[in-house]
């Protein structure tokens, strides 16, 4: 769910808890657990709000890109888990809803705003060769608004994210040599909970197992600041 400007509160505070890391100075580590909606976040439309990019196949060229740079950087050895959120309890649901419904009213209202801005333009132009430019308007362009509400369980976009993502992890474990021993679990929009909160289970369930060990090295990559509570 994320606690609004809690990390930017935290790092002011006690500015030593974050340091930056190398390729050398990082430790070893055994399992790997991504939050998949803060990277699906970051390379769809970052903090803006706007699109990124001109094509939605140009995006997840940009998701993969991150996603294997983020992997090849920490080097898991053991399990390799993204999950993404699924379908939340009732309660986080409630608030869910309310967000997504004042989101998708301010990007209708941007769009009519836009489209306001456009016609007004036009109408400035005199010579037809101005007006056949503005015709170029409407054309999809890396400024234009994205969608954020399509990142939800159950959503088009998700299924096809995830389509993605499984021929991904199917391709590295058959080519890349990194990949050869490593387990990896998908838990995708299908599977209730949201992503931190199934990462969270995970870990329990694999800390309790007399087999797996008690000296597992953990590394857990996500962008929604409630991570440091759990």
């Amino acid at each position: 769910m994320g606690i609004g400007r809690f990390y930017r509160w935290l790092s002011e505070r006690y500015p030593l808890i974050n340091e930056k890391i190398t390729q050398t100075s990082l430790p070893e580590f055994d399992n790997l657990y991504l939050d998949m909606n803060g990277i699906l976040h970051t390379c769809s439309h970052g903090n803006s709000g706007g699109m990124l990019h001109t094509s939605e196949d140009a995006m997840w060229v940009d998701v993969f890109a991150a996603l294997d740079l983020i992997i090849s950087t920490v080097n898991p050895k053991k399990f390799l888990v993204l999950a993404a959120d699924g379908v939340a309890p009732r309660a986080k649901m409630n608030q869910q809803r309310a967000r997504r419904y004042r989101a998708a009213k301010d990007a209708a209202e941007l769009a009519r705003q836009k489209e306001e801005h456009r016609l007004l333009k036009m109408q400035r132009k005199q010579d037809k060769a101005a007006a056949k430019q503005e015709k170029n308007l409407s054309a999809p362009t890396p400024g234009g608004h994205f969608d954020s509400n399509c990142i939800s369980p159950g959503t088009e976009f998700m299924a096809k994210f995830f389509r993605h993502l499984r021929f991904f992890c199917e391709k590295k474990l058959n080519e890349d040599a990194r990949w050869k021993d490593l387990k990896v679990v998908l838990s995708g929009p299908d599977v209730p909970g949201e992503g931190e909160h199934k990462i969270m289970q995970f870990i329990r369930c694999a800390k309790s197992d007399p087999h797996t060990g008690r000296n597992v090295r953990h590394c857990l990559y996500g962008l929604d600041a409630d991570l440091i509570m759990l």
